[in-house]
């Protein structure tokens, strides 16, 4: 097939997010979507802001404005940070559109047909300070599970359990922090899984090239048997449930949420003035291969809540080919934690340091097999050991000798080095495999070898004392090792674009779109007389001891000026 279409998981519109979050989602989705253009194959990489629900709402009065003026700022502040760490998005909407609301109805409207839709009484909590019923997210209260003290009534950040308000411990308020609390009868309703079960069980079974911390999940929840999930909420803020029964209630953020991936998709062929379009993507299963990336904590929602809905409506929807969960990246032993601002966000993070040393260092720490631990110094440890040790030292090696010995110009004519080749071409093919397999550890181990291999090249080849004797021959060496700087920013072009295009400029190649990393492989443009631009800024500088510390110090502590959280 050779159309991807590609989402992350879609970010919460409280605030910036930290670079846990990046890297749990939109950076992995990017760097495969960047590699798959590259291919040559036509990629659509949808995501957008999830703006319903609680936090929304708490956000909201904590900052002092109407809900969609919180959400449009917030909307616009995150958009923007992306597009500096150069996430390349085709489209990037938002879950409050028109267009969502339609989406989530007319599903909704179809299950409602099929009989999975049931209403049930249930006890809701109220306060009796904040004078209104409580929805999941704004009761908080000790897990029953870990006895975390600040878990949520849907999930508990620590463990992760998906959880209902009833079942935490000493529940209070996350409005007023009361504790006065009554469980008062309500109708709401379901939406029946445990239906669908058997549906899913069939789908999940035939996908064995998924990961096994995704497999591993969904069949988790499979064993201990879904049961029907609540719906509906009573909130001002969010998807209208279209019935009159229940006009004063709204869908619950998780049922309308993931229908935004169609609904973006809807909005960003619409845009483009080809509004059908949108259903060659996701009405057309045998076209397009669908990868969706996400934290582990999002793989249930997306292995069974919203591939339910999706059988359920009886219509032919794509279903995900593979779906890529990411386990959690910790800051200095402990969570990230939106809410205390503990850790690095990312609008912070822009100002320490460019976007290619956060796409390469996250991309280094990517917890694929298990939860990984961030600390400044191991980032700085990446990045000077990977960029400015290993990579920046082979191209400054070679341009230094270009610039002093040849101003800068390699004459015509070019002898490849045949082992050179073969070695080189060995861990370009492991590279696109891993790739293809979506296992970036391995790739960056790949990527890796392929600097060794410059490195142990020309410490070999020795061209500074060869220009002694045989001025000729430093020419075949140095070209060589631009045939290996050509391809080293090819493999890079989805990691780091901005340093793989300095490379190419240095290399005076075209900086995009970036060829292939095959393509890469053929030696016929150094035939040519090369003139280098060696005016290209230093492409790698190291991060020092001292700055290392101050940041470590700087970022140790909570800085607590965000009240909402997810």
């Amino acid at each position: 097939m050779n159309k991807v279409l590609i989402t992350s998981a879609l970010p919460y519109i409280n605030g910036t997010k930290h670079v846990g979050n990046l890297i749990g989602s939109m950076l992995p989705a990017d760097f495969y979507a960047r590699f798959q253009r590259q291919q040559g194959k036509e990629v659509l990489y949808i995501c957008g802001t999830d703006e319903h629900g609680t936090p929304a709402e708490l956000g909201a009065q904590a900052a002092g404005l109407n809900i969609e003026q919180y959400c449009q700022q917030n909307h616009c502040l995150q958009r923007d940070i992306y597009r500096s760490f150069d996430i390349s998005f085709d489209y990037f909407g938002r879950t409050s559109t028109k267009m969502n609301r339609k989406c989530t109805q007319e599903i909704f409207a179809r299950l409602n047909d099929h009989g999975y839709i049931f209403e049930k009484s249930i006890k809701q909590y109220y306060s009796s300070i904040d004078k209104r019923f409580l929805p999941d997210r704004y009761i908080e209260g000790t897990c029953p599970r870990c006895h975390y003290t600040d878990a949520r009534g849907d999930q508990c950040d620590k463990c992760g359990a998906l959880l209902s308000p009833e079942e935490l411990l000493s529940p209070r308020s996350a409005l007023s922090g009361s504790t006065d609390l009554q469980q008062i009868a309500g109708n709401h309703l379901f939406f029946d899984l445990g239906l669908l079960e058997p549906q899913l069980k069939s789908w999940i079974s035939n996908q064995d090239g998924w990961p096994p911390l995704v497999r591993g999940i969904a069949n988790q929840w499979l064993k201990e048997g879904l049961k029907a999930r609540c719906i509906t909420r009573d909130l001002h803020w969010g998807v209208p449930v279209p019935l009159p029964a229940y006009h004063d209630k709204v869908f619950y953020v998780w049922f309308d949420a993931p229908m935004g991936y169609i609904s973006m998709t809807q909005e960003w062929a619409a845009a483009n003035g080809w509004p059908e379009s949108w259903q060659a993507w996701w009405l057309a299963p045998e076209d397009v291969n669908l990868v969706q990336f996400m934290a582990k904590d999002n793989v249930p929602f997306h292995t069974l809540f919203w591939p339910a809905m999706l059988k359920g409506s009886g219509q032919d929807w794509l279903s995900a080919s593979y779906i890529k969960g990411v386990n959690w990246l910790t800051y200095e032993g402990d969570k990230f934690s939106t809410s205390r601002r503990r850790g690095v966000f990312t609008d912070k993070a822009l100002e320490l340091f460019p976007a290619d040393y956060w796409r390469y260092g996250l991309f280094a720490m990517i917890p694929e097999s298990s939860d990984a631990d961030f600390s400044f110094q191991a980032f700085a440890q990446i990045i000077n050991k990977d960029l400015a040790d290993s990579l920046g030292n082979f191209i400054n090696r070679t341009f230094k000798i270009i610039e002093n010995h040849f101003g800068g110009i390699l004459p015509a004519g070019f002898l490849l080095d045949d082992r050179l080749r073969q070695d080189i071409g060995l861990q370009v093919k492991s590279y696109l495999t891993q790739m293809e397999e979506i296992q970036f550890r391995k790739t960056g181990h790949h990527i890796r070898k392929m600097w060794d291999i410059g490195n142990e090249y020309i410490s070999q080849a020795q061209p500074w004392q060869v220009l002694k004797t045989d001025r000729p021959q430093v020419i075949h060496i140095l070209k060589n090792c631009l045939y290996l700087l050509n391809i080293f920013s090819c493999a890079l072009a989805p990691i780091i674009p901005a340093l793989a295009g300095r490379i190419r400029q240095a290399l005076a190649l075209q900086q995009t779109p970036f060829p292939s990393l095959e393509s890469a492989m053929d030696a016929h443009w150094l035939d040519k007389e090369i003139h280098l631009d060696l005016q290209v800024d230093c492409l790698v500088k190291k991060i020092p001891p001292e700055r290392v510390e101050a940041l470590t110090a700087a970022f140790s502590g909570s800085q607590d000026t965000d009240s909402t959280r997810r």
